[in-house]
């Protein structure tokens, strides 16, 4: 297995709130202090780092907030909860990992940066939105929120969600900024939860969309554009597998794109879970990328070193 020099890691969401999904500010702290010790170990190893994460369970606390005060505070939109789960999230990995470096004799600076992601204006996800994001209401109070022009969907059994457009993501705009937070030896943390989706109007100007971008596809882009090795995305099972749930289950380890693409027609993977994981290490290593690796944190050093998860190239 040929060895990494830069590697991005993509962090779930979920990596980051307790094991019962509780996301309390104490929850999130501790759950990213226990992340941060793989990476490290990783990065003190002279492995190059670019980290990326998800926000689903934080953006969907900002959610909350804007629907119990929207009648007393003016709710803001998904690109500024974007926006502002990155700074928090990113603000909190950056001294978690700064920390956990320190305890290995590694003196390296972490910075987490803002980024903003280009979104076609003309996506047909913009027409189809089917991106579930926040909790579960009744139907009144899902209608209260349809007449501000959102877009809810009834779940049998669950009750109402909302529904989001999310558009592919087409260029990291701030990916000189990563770069350059690379080349002065600095770790750099970017376009969490897939960024902040921006479109472009006929004038060239750029506004900020409701929307929510996959975490995955971006990370996927992200490691393209800082011209990574592998893309790892970390999860909180050992790998891929196929026959989920049956006696025939079995996980894949090393695999090709192209059997990747079999066992996705054929309906092995879930497309709210492992489909956006399978489909980003398929598109990183069909773009020229060396590898992905698809396992748990825990087996972070182990995958780079081809012994375990799921490994495409």
């Amino acid at each position: 297995m040929t060895e990494s020099h830069r590697v991005v890691v993509a962090l779930g969401g979920n990596a980051m709130t307790a094991p019962d999904g509780q996301a309390r500010p104490e929850d999130q702290r501790k759950a990213i202090a226990a992340a941060v010790e793989p990476i490290a170990e990783v990065i003190s190893g002279g492995t190059e780092v670019v980290l990326t994460h998800g926000n689903g369970p934080q953006v969907g606390n900002l959610l909350v907030k804007n629907e119990i005060a929207a009648d007393v505070v003016p709710p803001v939109p998904l690109d500024w909860c974007g926006a502002q789960t990155q700074a928090t999230i990113g603000y909190t990995l950056s001294g978690a990992l700064e920390d956990a470096l320190a305890r290995r004799g590694v003196r390296r600076s972490v910075a987490a940066l803002v980024t903003r992601v280009r979104v076609d204006a003309e996506d047909a996800a913009f027409q189809n939105p089917d991106k579930p994001i926040g909790r579960y209401v009744e139907a009144g109070e899902a209608a209260r929120h349809s007449a501000r022009g959102q877009h809810w969907v009834e779940v049998a059994g669950r009750g109402w969600r909302r529904v989001v457009p999310s558009p592919e993501p087409q260029d990291i705009l701030d990916a000189g900024a990563v770069r350059a937070l690379l080349a002065a030896g600095i770790v750099p943390v970017a376009a969490g939860g897939g960024g902040i989706p921006v479109a472009f109007g006929a004038d060239g100007s750029g506004v900020g969309v409701e929307a929510v971008l996959d975490k995955d596809r971006t990370a996927a882009l992200l490691a393209r554009v800082v011209n990574a090795d592998t893309l790892v995305i970390a999860t909180d099972v050992p790998g891929a597998v196929i026959h989920r749930g049956s006696p025939q289950e079995q996980q894949i380890g090393h695999t090709t794109p192209e059997q990747l693409r079999e066992y996705a027609r054929a309906g092995h993977f879930d497309a709210g879970s492992m489909g956006p994981k399978v489909q980003a290490a398929d598109r990183f290593v069909s773009h020229g990328g060396q590898r992905a690796v698809i396992t748990s944190l825990d087996q972070l050093a182990a995958g780079l070193a081809g012994t375990a998860g799921t490994i495409v190239s």
